[in-house]
């Protein structure tokens, strides 16, 4: 999915553009929002609204490519005075890139920013931002729609959900933690019901060995795709390929973790996070941002807030958070040289926006990622501060090139 901003002759609005509106992505297992334009479209309105031959103006689309360095003007230019209709942030594939506006040069730029994400110092009083926008954007296709209550048998919405990013290891470390980490989830909530808690992991045979243990105090779901009757395999040759990135995505079909994915965002109370190594991935990140937004109704009386949860077993902490090192991971900014060792087993708080700066307290960088920065001109200090007047220096000195294509 690409997002642009668009003006269209006359006034300005914020969409969303997709190439065709009968090949989106995934399109299989995900219902699109009537608020897209797709470029069909958009050309379509340009000539109908005569632009180019009534005003003059063609219809173009600037680049901008966040993954390159050399190539993006994410912290050095002013955006909202560009003159292009259409803006293509690439390659911003999670949570990180669009909050590098928060240190861009320019104060408008900056203010933008913290109207929409909030200050990053703030980690729990920020804004679901994306939670919100893949509430309104995207929603289950009526057949994993149909998965999803399949799993919940007619039955109430999980309290908890409990996603274990296992990468076909069975840590019996991780495992325990996590069961420990729902216990103290439901103790926090204060039940007087019967828990449900929805299971969801890359590695099956996970999934029995925790489940085993969470029914002593819960009523666990689980979607057994093996007992479904349904099938939702789709169309793409790719996602029906079980031996693509097997041991990253595990041995179920591909379709299965958009059933996971709407199931466990169903939780009414908490989203818990689990891992043999790198805890709070993006996939967690978005279940839990997702079921936050669905709890907020503005005419319901009794609206429940999410609690998210990252469960880290001792073995993880033993050299801090060194190894939580995906650029994306909500736990990446923790994990330089301040994060403490030898920990016992964590149930932690975790943001639903995840940091993409060192601002907060006890964050600082891994040598990787402050190796990374000094390419986007930031200078990272151990403590994760950086020197504003050498991002200045930086955005005065160097050239970038602009990359503009002209559609009409």
């Amino acid at each position: 999915m690409l997002i642009f901003q668009i003006s269209l002759c006359i006034s300005t609005h914020s969409v969303y553009i997709m190439t065709f509106r009968e090949k989106y992505p995934f399109g299989d297992y995900i219902s699109y929002s009537n608020i897209f334009f797709t470029m069909k479209e958009v050309k379509h309105l340009w000539r109908q609204n005569r632009c180019l031959t009534k005003y003059g103006k063609h219809l173009t689309m600037r680049i901008d490519d966040f993954q390159k360095p050399t190539r993006t003007h994410v912290l050095c230019s002013n955006w909202r005075e560009w003159e292009q209709p259409i803006i293509w942030f690439q390659n911003a594939t999670d949570a990180v890139a669009a909050q590098f506006f928060l240190k861009n040069v320019h104060s408008e730029m900056r203010e933008a920013a913290s109207d929409l994400f909030g200050r990053p110092e703030e980690l729990h009083y920020r804004a679901n931002v994306f939670g919100e926008l893949t509430r309104i954007l995207i929603s289950p296709s009526r057949d994993v729609e149909w998965a999803v209550n399949w799993a919940l048998n007619g039955g109430r919405d999980p309290d908890i959900a409990l996603h274990m990013r296992m990468m076909m290891n069975r840590s019996v470390r991780a495992r325990q933690a996590a069961v420990d980490c729902v216990r103290k989830s439901i103790y926090n909530l204060q039940m007087t019901t019967k828990p449900k808690v929805v299971l969801v992991s890359d590695t099956p045979s996970v999934v029995k060995d925790i489940a085993l243990s969470l029914e002593e105090f819960a009523e666990v779901v689980h979607f057994d795709y093996e007992h479904f009757e349904g099938n939702i395999s789709g169309n793409t040759n790719k996602l029906n390929n079980l031996n693509f990135r097997a041991k990253d995505w595990g041995p179920a079909p591909r379709w299965v973790a958009f059933v996971d994915f709407f199931l466990a965002s169903r939780a009414k109370h908490a989203v818990i996070s689990g891992a043999h190594r790198r805890v709070g991935t993006t996939y967690a990140q978005l279940i839990a941002a997702l079921a936050a937004a669905y709890r907020i109704d503005e005419n319901a009386s009794n609206q429940s807030t999410i609690t998210f949860l990252s469960s880290f077993q001792s073995n993880l902490l033993s050299e801090g958070l060194k190894n939580q090192i995906g650029w994306g991971h909500v736990w990446n900014r923790f994990a330089g040289p301040l994060s403490c060792e030898r920990q016992p087993n964590q149930c932690a708080l975790t943001p639903v926006v995840p940091p993409a700066w060192w601002d907060g307290l006890w964050q600082s960088a891994i040598p990787r990622d402050a190796q990374r920065m000094e390419a986007y001109g930031i200078k990272l200090s151990g403590f994760g501060t950086f020197d504003e007047s050498h991002l200045n220096h930086f955005c005065r000195v160097r050239k970038i090139p602009v990359v503009v294509i002209q559609l009409i």
